[in-house]
C-alpha cells in the first residue's frame, strides 16, 4: 500500500506542480501577449476544459484497459504537453498545450485514485485520499517555485525537466503490480448513478471549491501584480498557501472518517464564504497575500471529504471506482474552467468583487441547505 500511495502521490504531485506553475507566470504572459483578464482566464481555464473532455473517457479507459495502462497513458500526455508548453511562443499553442494536458491529467488522476481506493480499506478511505491530496497540494507548493524559476531561466529548460520526470514516473508505474481489469460496467450504470441525490450532492461539493479556486488563480495574481508584487513574490504567496493546504488535507480526511463527511464541509463552507467576501477589498499587497492564504486554505478543506463522500455514494450504488473518479473530474473541470474563464470575464466587465461575492453567496446558500443534505449522506460500507 505504501508503494502505491507513493506512486499516486508522485503522479499528482507532478501534475499539480505544472498546473500551479501558471500563477506567477500569468502576469508575464498577459504582458507578452497583451491579454485581457478574460483572455488570461481562457489560458487558465484551458487545462480544466481538457479535464472535462477527458473525464468520462478516462473512467472508461481505466475500466476497460486497467488502471496501470491508463495511468501510463496520462503520464505520456503530460510529458509531451509540458515540453510543448515550455517551447511555445504563441498564445494559441499555449492554450492548446494546456487543454491537452488536462486530458492527460484526467487519465492520471482517475487511474491513480481508482487504483488507490480499490486497494484501500473503506474505513481508511478519507485518510488515504487526504494523504494523496496532501502530496498533490505539495506539488502546488512547488508549482509557483517552478513558475518563478521558469521566469528567470526560461520556460523551455524548466518545463522540459518536468516532462522528463513524467517519463520516469511512467516507467515506475509500468513496474508496479496492478489488479487486472474487472468486467467493465456499461456506461448506463454511470448515467443511472447520476440520478442519485447523494451522488449529485457529492459532485456539487467538488464543483463549488473548483469555482473558487478558478477565480482565485486568475484574479489574485493579477491583483498582486498590480499592487507591486513580482512574479517571484507571487510564487511565494502560492507556495505558502499550498503549504497550509498540504498540511490540512490529511487531517481533514481523517476527521471526515471519524466525524462524518459533513462536519469538515460545514467548516469549509463558513470559512470560504468569509474569505471570499474579503478578497476584493485589500489595497495593500501584503494584506491581500494574507487573505489569499486564508481563502486557499478554506477552499482546500472541501477536497478530501467531498471525494470520500462521492466514493461512498458510488459504492452504495454499485458503481465501480473508475467511474466514480471520472465523475470527480467531470465535476471539478467545469467548476475550475468557469471560475477561471468566467471569473476573469466578469471581472473585466465589472470588477473583481462580483465573482468573489458571488462565490461567497454560493457557499452561504449551500451551508443553509445542509440540514436537508444530512438526510441523504451516504453511509460508508463495512471494511
Amino acid at each position: 500500500m505504501r508503494r502505491l500511495v507513493a506512486l499516486v502521490g508522485a503522479v499528482v504531485f507532478l501534475d499539480t506542480m505544472f498546473f500551479a506553475a501558471l500563477a506567477p507566470l500569468l502576469p508575464h504572459y498577459a504582458d507578452e501577449f497583451d491579454l485581457s483578464k478574460a483572455s488570461a482566464g481562457v489560458l487558465a481555464g484551458a487545462y480544466p476544459a481538457g479535464v472535462l473532455v477527458g473525464g468520462i473517457p478516462s473512467g472508461v479507459l481505466a475500466s476497460r484497459i486497467g488502471v496501470r495502462r491508463t495511468l501510463i497513458l496520462g503520464l505520456l500526455f503530460l510529458a509531451a504537453t509540458t515540453v510543448t508548453f515550455g517551447l511555445a511562443h504563441s498564445i494559441w499553442l499555449l492554450d492548446l498545450a494546456r487543454f491537452v494536458q488536462g486530458i492527460g491529467s484526467a487519465c492520471a488522476w482517475t487511474a491513480g485514485f481508482t487504483w488507490l481506493v480499490d486497494t484501500a480499506p473503506s474505513d481508511r478511505r478519507g485518510g488515504l485520499i487526504g494523504t494523496a491530496l496532501g502530496v498533490a497540494i505539495a506539488g502546488a507548493l512547488f508549482g509557483p517555485v517552478l513558475g518563478a524559476i521558469a521566469s528567470v531561466i526560461g520556460t523551455a529548460p524548466a518545463f522540459s525537466a518536468v516532462g522528463g520526470i513524467a517519463i520516469v514516473l511512467a516507467v515506475w508505474a509500468a513496474r508496479t503490480p496492478a489488479p487486472r481489469p474487472r468486467e467493465p460496467q456499461p456506461l448506463r450504470a454511470l448515467a443511472h448513478a447520476l440520478r442519485a441525490r447523494a451522488v449529485l450532492v457529492g459532485l456539487w461539493f467538488i464543483l463549488l471549491p473548483a469555482l473558487g479556486f478558478g477565480a482565485l488563480g486568475v484574479l489574485a495574481p493579477l491583483s498582486l501584480h498590480d499592487l507591486g508584487m513580482s512574479s517571484v513574490a507571487i510564487g511565494a504567496v502560492w507556495l505558502v498557501t499550498a503549504g497550509g493546504e498540504a498540511t490540512l488535507a490529511p487531517i481533514v480526511g481523517r476527521v471526515s472518517d471519524r466525524r462524518g463527511r459533513l462536519f469538515p464541509l460545514r467548516l469549509g463552507l463558513a470559512a470560504s464564504a468569509v474569505a471570499a467576501a474579503i478578497l476584493p477589498w485589500p489595497q495593500n499587497a501584503f494584506v491581500l497575500a494574507v487573505v489569499v492564504f486564508l481563502a486557499g486554505n478554506s477552499y482546500g478543506t472541501f477536497w478530501a471529504p467531498a471525494m470520500a463522500w462521492l466514493s461512498d455514494a458510488a459504492d452504495q450504488r454499485g458503481l465501480e471506482p473508475a467511474y466514480a473518479f471520472a465523475l470527480i473530474n467531470l465535476a471539478w473541470a467545469p467548476g475550475q474552467a468557469l471560475g477561471a474563464a468566467g471569473g476573469g470575464a466578469i471581472a473585466s466587465a465589472t470588477s473583481d468583487a462580483v465573482p468573489y461575492l458571488t462565490f461567497s453567496a454560493l457557499c452561504l446558500v449551500t451551508l443553509a441547505a445542509l440540514r436537508e443534505v444530512g438526510a441523504i449522506q451516504p453511509v460508508r460500507p463495512p471494511a
